[in-house]
């Protein structure tokens, strides 16, 4: 390739200097419909021309008002340090561009619908990407819709892609495998049942236009039940049959036969349809111990299954330690052995023994027990397997080296990625080969695409790597581990562990990129929506007190009317010894709460009129501490993701009568995290006030609420936890408060009021000279040293100090006047961080949370403790992405760019290649070479060889081919290899082998009833189909037909060797065609011709 190679290589993006040339001006294509488009696509974009035109207004607003409230914000004092906000932007440059099918959905959202697994379905016309759900399936029309918006209606998350729905399943879809050949896709199901799936019809003008209420949800085919159990698997084997996998090593085999014969059967037999397939299933557990074959594979469950492109009749079947290989034509087991490459014996008889009836594929059931000597040698064979085992497991940690990804590779190279961040190349005959390990965290998915191999990790990084292993590029494609990938239409789409699925260039990382990022830039004001609302934060020490009804709506209720979030921090609901020391053994447990806490809850939930006006949505308690959520009903759409923390800072950091408990949501899409704090007291503790923020600054981790997990019956896919969204080394991590867009800290900081006596105090107070007692205030001092909260704001403080009063004493005559006369100081504080790097800062996406408080102030009328309760309002605009438009965005800028349409073209750019025929005659075990140069001085070209259809000869007429599973590959021919690598001015050799083939005529429960028959004695013809790309499967690439015609005459005596025919037609020969369909339409008759 000629454009920019050097892109190619290093994932850099050059935005001073783009080439591409200059667009077409945004407002003139904007209000410049083409008349030519159809009457649906403009009616489609009605709607979002009129979002267009709104955010439009919003950012010329932004411009033109000199005010982003009306509302007078106070006046604030902010500290410098390295509390720094996160980098946003319209774009990541950390990163390749990528388009949103589904935006992270809200947890709260997800129960019961979570996404498991994705793939994508190409039959020629349709291309489909189809997601698992623990209800059903989604299919999304890639074809049509990947640029288009989403439509609002009840079954649709804002901002996704539009989809379809299937009806609702009985159990959560654990995998899905597409047949584009057969226009199907199969599911594999928790209760055990796989299910059959038709492609959906989106070219169906009605289907597309119809809202997708429950009464237009696409229905099942036909299912059966295969397992008592999961099922964890399914691969379709080159000959067509469906392998599936479950617990315990279970292991079945669907057979073609029974395949074709309920896809042919009329839709309304889907009872019939069911038993036929549900009993002619092949047990290979079974038989390997009919055939007393020992492996420990047998005990495992089995969790991956792949076919071998290359090679076709190899199937791989791995557990989490233990691999087999097997042959998919004869359904024989090859060869079983370790993650680490040790072979593993198989059986109790001797080798001899064991290799003929492997061969033979069955044996006779054993008409005595065991001999003692035999019992014995199984327990020592069983017995070494186990320390090799083990001494595996020493060697390289436990479970750490526990498979978790496999895929195959175009050149027949097998990949394994392990739970420790290793990644294993095998070669197609079981032997490891080399391994790497480029990311600490556990690889969770593999997928290949042309010549390179994309790598999902636990901590939501992706990598690139080439076939050689060696990295192209990485970077963070989820805040949320990887779960499954799919490759179609030019993209690797990735579902995240959150259910989120973005779809990234399979260029990527690559020249594209950088002129992709600079456009989506330049449009950012035509996707950018701005939100705005009003959040209520609130705290108090209560010092083991209840408050009466009545302070409670003076502290909040009289401020609630006009907020849509309520925050609210407790300290000291409940203290001493022993309620400490109880907390602390409820904690190691995973338990949390009180009865006094609850007690709190209740109140303040009864003031807000809690489930009418607001609701409650999240709460943690560590002993004395306690932190809860409001929401208004009307916002509580938008608003989700709750996590929940806590850091004890008491003795040893292990109790909590000092620390932090906090909540993290999401809003609009933006993080915003609150942590209500107290820290150590007393006058001279400022060191140790420091320390305590900065140890919960650094160690806060959120997690789900341990309470809500039961009652919520979210999956534990979605439960799962890890704090290493950044995707380095764990050691390399940012603090996850770092990464928010709003923080929030608010509590009793304890910081107390330094060089002033108590007298002196009273009097500055009395005279309301307020700004004289700030400059003496420990905390703005000691971020003004940035030693503490740095980088964070506050507002300026209007309100007498809030500590130390006498209860139930009002005005400021309550000051403590006891013998100790605790100094008046501004223990309890709101401090705050947003987006904005400097005081200017607007909302936009590179700033895309600006808050301002209106209000800053304690409820001094209240006496229910000797701490007064203090309140802050915040008004905060957040900016977020419009995923409809910006995809609508993307799509024109891919379709009008210049240099983007030129790199695409070179990349998409198919070698041309000759076969040295399109017509092989073979009769018994034949062997012939189909060659296929490449033309090309330049690129390597990367082909695929499949069975487009099967037929039958008789009286010398062939009718027309029957189509194959998804590689379909009938049983007396093989092909090796069948997909692979012809280099730039190279030659590869296929070998097209005819072979004897004795087919099992009937299974019933995995066994058969009729052991062999003969071969059907007609003469069979194939069609081959070659598919050619170049390195990026951008294209459909360009298509050959071979036709392969077995001739069936008697085999000769004194034939004792396969032999290698010339019984093909040259290249030469077919100078007047110009055409692979040609040939084959004006072969017909010449094949048929007697010698």
């Amino acid at each position: 390739m000629d454009a920019d190679p050097e892109d190619i290589d290093n994932f850099n993006f050059d935005l001073a200097n783009p080439t591409n040339p200059l667009p077409p001006r945004i407002f003139d294509r904007f209000y410049s419909l083409s008349s030519s488009e159809d009457e649906e696509d403009n009616a489609a974009s009605s709607s979002t021309y009129h979002r267009r035109l709104d955010n439009m207004l919003q950012f010329l607003d932004r411009k033109l008002s000199t005010s982003s409230t009306s509302e007078h914000p106070l006046p604030i004092f902010s500290a410098s340090g390295i509390f720094r906000p996160p980098i946003r932007g319209p774009v990541s440059h950390n990163r390749p561009p990528a388009l949103e099918i589904r935006p992270h959905p809200l947890r709260e959202h997800q129960v019961g619908r979570c996404l498991k697994c994705i793939t994508c379905v190409d039959d020629g016309e349709e291309l489909q990407l189809w997601a698992g759900s623990e209800c059903g399936i989604r299919v999304w029309d890639l074809k049509n819709d990947i640029y288009g918006g989403s439509e609002s209606d009840e079954l649709e998350e804002e901002g996704t892609v539009r989809y379809r729905q299937s009806v609702s399943v009985s159990a959560a879809t654990l995998c899905v495998l597409g047949d584009g050949s057969n226009r199907v896709v199969w599911s594999g199901h928790e209760d055990g049942r796989i299910v059959c799936w038709n492609m959906v019809n989106f070219s169906n003008k009605a289907h597309a236009n119809v809202k997708r209420a429950s009464s237009n949800r696409f229905e099942e085919r036909f299912s059966w039940q295969a397992y008592r159990g999961p099922v964890l698997c399914i691969a379709v084997s080159s000959y067509g049959d469906i392998w599936s996998g479950s617990e315990n090593g279970s292991l079945r085999i669907w057979p073609w036969e029974s395949i074709e014969k309920a896809l042919s059967m009329l839709v309304g037999d889907q009872h019939m349809t069911s038993l036929s397939i549900e009993r002619s299933f092949v047990d290979l557990k079974a038989q390997a111990r009919e055939n007393i074959l020992i492996s420990s594979m047998f005990t495992s469950d089995v969790k991956f299954i792949i076919s071998d492109p290359a090679t076709t009749t190899n199937v791989w079947v791995a557990s989490w330690e233990i691999f087999s290989l097997w042959d998919a034509r004869t359904r024989n087991l090859l060869k079983v052995f370790n993650i680490d490459g040790h072979i593993q014996n198989l059986s109790l008889e001797s080798s001899q023994e064991n290799e003929a009836r492997v061969k033979m594929g069955f044996n006779q059931k054993s008409q005595r027990p065991f001999s003692f000597f035999q019992r014995s040698r199984n327990a020592i064979f069983g017995a070494a397997d186990a320390v090799v085992r083990a001494a595996v497991k020493g060697a390289f940690g436990d479970d750490n080296m526990r498979a978790e990804a496999l895929a195959s590779t175009i050149d027949g190279m097998i990949w394994v990625g392990c739970a420790n961040g290793v990644i294993m190349q095998w070669d197609g005959d079981g032997n490891r080969k080399q391994h790497f390990q480029y990311h600490s965290s556990a690889v969770q998915c593999l997928i290949t695409a042309g010549t390179r191999i994309w790598v999902g990790y636990l901590s939501g990084t992706v990598q690139v790597l080439d076939l050689s292993g060696d990295m192209l590029g990485q970077w963070v494609a989820h805040n949320s581990s990887i779960l499954d990938f799919a490759v179609g239409a030019g993209y690797i789409f990735t579902l995240a562990n959150h259910g989120g699925i973005r779809a990234w260039s399979i260029t990527s990382p690559g020249a594209l990129d950088g002129t992709l990022c600079v456009e989506l830039e330049e449009k950012e004001f035509l996707y950018t929506r701005l939100e705005s609302f009003k959040i209520l934060v609130g705290t108090w020490n209560v010092a083991q007190g209840r408050a009466s009804s009545d302070s409670l709506k003076i502290w909040l209720g009289s401020a609630a009317s006009d907020v849509d979030i309520i925050v609210v921090g407790l300290q000291e609901v409940e203290t001493g010894a022993g309620f400490l020391a109880m907390s602390a053994a409820k904690e190691t447990m995973g338990l949390e709460g009180s009865s006094v806490g609850q007690w709190w809850l209740d109140m303040i939930g009864k003031m807000l009129d809690e489930g009418s006006l607001f609701t409650r949505i999240g709460s943690r308690q560590l002993a004395g501490l306690l932190i809860s959520m409001w929401v208004r009903s009307n916002a509580r759409q938008y608003v989700g993701d709750i996590d929940v923390a806590a850091v004890p800072c008491g003795l040893g950091r292990a109790i909590g009568n000092k620390g932090a408990v906090g909540l993290r949501v999401r809003v609009y899409d933006r993080v915003m995290c609150f942590v209500n704090c107290h820290f150590a007291a007393h006058l001279d503790a400022v060191t140790r006030r420091n320390e305590d923020f900065d140890h919960v600054y650094r160690t806060i981790v959120f997690t789900r609420q341990p309470s809500s997990t039961a009652s919520a019956g979210i999956s534990s896919t979605i439960l799962l936890h890890t704090s290493s969204s950044m995707g380095g080394h764990p050691d390399e991590e940012k603090p996850e408060l770092s990464q928010a867009d709003l923080v929030v800290f608010l509590g009793d900081f304890n910081y107390r009021l330094d060089g002033i006596s108590y007298d002196e105090a009273r009097d500055f107070i009395s005279q309301r000279c307020f700004n004289l007692l700030i400059e003496r205030d420990q905390l703005i001092a000691q971020m003004r040293a940035g030693n503490v909260f740095q980088g964070m704001q506050e507002a300026i403080i209007r309100f007498p100090p809030t500590y130390k009063f006498e209860r139930n004493v009002p005005g400021l005559s309550g000051y403590n006047s006891s013998e100790k006369k605790r100094i008046p100081a501004w223990c309890d504080r709101i401090l705050y961080r947003d987006s904005c790097s400097t005081s200017s800062s607007s909302c936009s996406l590179g700033c895309p949370v600006v808050s301002t408080v209106l209000e800053y102030d304690a409820s001094m009328d209240v006496t229910d403790s000797d701490h007064k309760p203090v309140r802050a309002i915040f008004n905060v605009e957040v900016a977020r992405v419009d995923e409809a438009i910006r995809r609508q965005e993307f799509g024109d800028i891919i379709r009008s760019n210049r240099r983007i349409k030129y790199l695409l073209e070179e990349y998409g750019r198919t070698p041309n290649i000759i076969l040295s025929t399109n017509n092989i005659i073979l009769q018994n075990q034949d062997t012939s070479i189909l060659r296929i140069t490449n033309e090309c001085k330049e690129n390597a070209a990367v082909y695929q060889i499949t069975c487009e259809g099967l037929t039958a000869i008789e009286d010398g007429i062939s009718f027309d081919h029957r189509p194959r599973g998804c590689f379909g590959f009938p049983r007396w021919l093989q092909v090796n290899p069948a997909s692979g690598i012809v280099e730039a001015d190279g030659t590869a050799e296929i070998r097209i082998h005819h072979e004897n083939y004795e087919t099992l005529e009937e299974f019933v429960g995995g066994m058969p009833i009729d052991w062999w028959c003969e071969e059907d004695a007609r003469d069979k013809e194939a069609m081959l189909l070659v598919k050619v790309s170049g390195n990026y499967i951008l294209r459909e690439g360009r298509y050959h037909r071979v036709r392969v015609r077995c001739s069936m005459i008697r085999k000769s005596n004194n034939l004792g060797h396969e032999s290698i025919h010339q019984n093909l037609l040259h290249r030469s020969d077919l100078d007047l065609l110009s055409d692979s369909c040609d040939l084959i339409d004006n072969f017909t008759t010449s094949l048929d011709r007697p010698p």
